[in-house]
């Protein structure tokens, strides 16, 4: 266990201090310079953003990128944003979360049997990075499956976190080619490794407001990972 708590800090302190992709960097930097009205008396994080739970967690989630004003600003996956307020509550209800919400690093919530993280670690400007700015971020994502030995169950918020956690599988020899997995939400696969893959709509305000992502909808996505993981 604490051989697995160390390497879990210095893939913390590698994406941290990571600099490879320069406009990623000068956005985020930007973001914390000029803030939002809202959040003027706010330190911004601004620094890339690392993932964080359980580390034995038999789930994970995977997301595309940290907010603007969310997680580049709060330092923490999925926290002071709008898809954080959709996302917590759902894995507080069904068990993965010790508080329904989250504002801050310090506020107290923990997960359990789950891990977060994302794709990309640092905010991309209007939501698009570019291709090598995800194979840049790769490493970490590589890195953090490496160490999360427990994980049996990966649920992919989005099609393109769903597209790039099977281009990782591809890199490693898990499986052949792409082609073969489809993304829809409430997809499943199971992959030659054992696990078992999730699809799901990324609980985005543009999915949530719209109505194309429900709370219900949602929920069963992580009803379902709950019982492939073989938690209860």
């Amino acid at each position: 266990m604490k051989d697995r708590q160390r390497g879990m800090e210095e893939i913390r302190a590698s994406v941290i201090s990571c600099e490879k992709c320069p406009r990623l960097r000068a956005y985020c930097s930007g973001i914390g310079e000029t803030k939002r009205k809202a959040y003027l008396d706010w330190e911004y994080w601004v620094k890339p953003v690392p993932g964080f739970g359980d580390p034995q967690a038999t789930v994970l989630i995977l997301g595309l990128a940290p907010g603007a004003h969310g997680a580049n600003r709060t330092g923490r996956m999925f926290t002071g944003d709008g898809s954080g307020d959709f996302l917590y509550p759902v894995l507080y209800d069904v068990g993965f979360a010790t508080k329904p919400t989250a504002v801050s690093r310090e506020d107290g919530l923990e997960l359990c049997d789950a891990w977060i993280t994302a794709i990309l670690r640092c905010a991309p400007p209007a939501d698009k990075p570019t291709p090598q700015e995800i194979r840049n971020c790769a490493t970490h994502l590589t890195a953090e499956l490496a160490a999360l030995t427990q994980v049996r169950v990966v649920v992919c918020l989005g099609k393109i976190a769903f597209e790039t956690y099977l281009a990782q599988m591809v890199s490693v020899g898990v499986i052949a080619r792409k082609s073969a997995y489809r993304f829809a939400h409430g997809a499943e696969y199971s992959l030659p490794n054992s696990v078992k893959l999730i699809a799901s709509y990324h609980p985005s305000l543009r999915n949530t407001n719209t109505g194309l992502l429900d709370r219900a909808m949602f929920t069963q996505i992580f009803v379902r990972a709950r019982k492939l993981a073989g938690i209860d």
